[in-house]
């Protein structure tokens, strides 16, 4: 699942640098903003792929600790 997040982030981060040199090119603020955006959102799919991987690896062992007595 890892890998797969990853790929969608790189291209996620591919299309925010794509956006951020047309914005550079024709000197328009929205495609700056777009590819800001995009990379934020990039970014934080990362941070809760990782929060909730944490979380549940967590919920697993409280699972196996209170399923042992």
């Amino acid at each position: 699942m890892l890998i797969a997040i990853l790929i969608f982030d790189i291209a996620l981060v591919a299309w925010s640098l794509h956006l951020m040199q047309q914005a550079f090119d024709t000197r328009e603020f929205s495609f700056m903003l777009a590819g800001t955006l995009v990379a934020m959102s990039a970014a934080a799919m990362l941070v809760v792929y990782f929060l909730m991987d944490s979380y549940l690896g967590y919920l697993s062992r409280i699972a196996a600790v209170s399923g042992s007595f």
